[in-house]
């Protein structure tokens, strides 16, 4: 059984989606004086509420079945505000190449653990396949780098740190999985994309504010940081996320974050292209890696959402 149209244009807009995701280290290397809480607060604060913004209509429209489902909107909205906070502040702490690993490389299990655990689907071989190969060449990607990285930006020498951060980046790997999966969750009952990912962001970017307010003077400090921020705003988070709504219409959230291991390949092609960094073998051995991974999920025929007697989802949360 081949993918379906449908699939594929899903899958195509959880690509655009990690494109964008993977521009937002080269962005950030040009505001360095902008704290992590500050720029997730900025990117996922501004993007949801756009988000929110953008779909006022469809929200107004579903308001009875997002009041029914209310417990699944208020999971979705915290873990977008926890998701930010603890990824950039992983990075921050641990380096960015452990930060980015443990928090990316988490998600696709997570949201895998989710599907099958509470919605009780099954995964399939060609999945976990795909997401060990997927895991095994973004983790060979970012530790690539760990050698030159600048001791003053964070790398992860202090053990402390680095304990930390992989802790805040299995915080993040986890909270990236739930609003992944509450929003696909809304949309297989009977809420449309466009106001299930405004009402599930919208109540993150709210949850954010009181952070931005506090840690956000910086993004004020030069036009450079402002547009910085405008920029992860705008682009890669309200555009991203409406593309990444798109996607959870039709691929589940172990896959949809199975993709999104694209990200960091994207960003070590930005630093490699852009910023002037170099990449050892062992990377572009990851970035081989992560590009068989995506043809492997590409390739894997289309898995029934239907909800019959036999996979019925258990009603928690809904």
């Amino acid at each position: 059984m081949h993918p379906t149209p449908s699939r594929r244009l899903g899958l195509l807009a959880v690509v655009v989606t990690a494109v964008l995701w993977g521009t937002t280290g080269t962005a950030a290397t040009f505001a360095p004086d902008v704290g992590p809480l500050a720029i997730g607060a900025a990117a996922l604060g501004i993007g949801g509420l756009l988000q929110a913004a953008v779909a006022v209509r469809p929200i107004q429209r579903a308001r009875p079945v997002l009041a029914a489902r209310w417990p699944l909107v208020l999971v979705g909205g915290v873990a977008v505000a926890v998701y930010p906070l603890a990824f950039y502040t992983a990075m921050h702490t641990a380096g960015v190449a452990i930060g980015s690993v443990v928090s990316l490389a988490s998600a696709p299990v997570a949201s895998g653990v989710l599907e099958r655990v509470v919605d009780r689907r099954p995964l399939g071989a060609r999945w976990g396949t795909a997401v060990v190969i997927g895991v095994v060449g973004s983790t060979a990607l970012c530790l690539s780098g760990t050698a030159s990285s600048d001791p003053g930006t964070g790398n992860g020498t202090d053990p402390g740190g680095t304990v930390a951060g992989i802790a805040l980046g299995l915080v993040a790997g986890a909270t990236y999985a739930l609003y992944s999966w509450t929003a696909h969750r809304l949309m297989t009952r009977s809420v449309p994309r466009a106001a299930a990912m405004g009402a599930v962001f919208g109540t993150g970017g709210l949850l954010l504010l009181p952070v931005l307010l506090l840690t956000g003077a910086p993004l004020l400090a030069t036009p450079t940081n402002t547009a910085v921020g405008l920029y992860m705003a705008l682009v890669p988070m309200a555009a991203g996320y409406l593309l990444f709504g798109i996607g959870l219409e039709s691929v589940p959230p172990s896959t949809a974050t199975t993709v999104t291991l694209l990200e960091p390949a994207v960003a070590t092609v930005l630093a490699v292209t852009v910023v002037g960094e170099r990449l050892a073998p062992a990377g572009w051995v990851g970035l081989a890696l992560v590009g068989v991974a995506l043809v492997v999920l590409v390739a894997s025929p289309a898995r029934s959402t239907a909800r019959g007697p036999g996979n019925a989802p258990t009603p928690p949360l809904s």
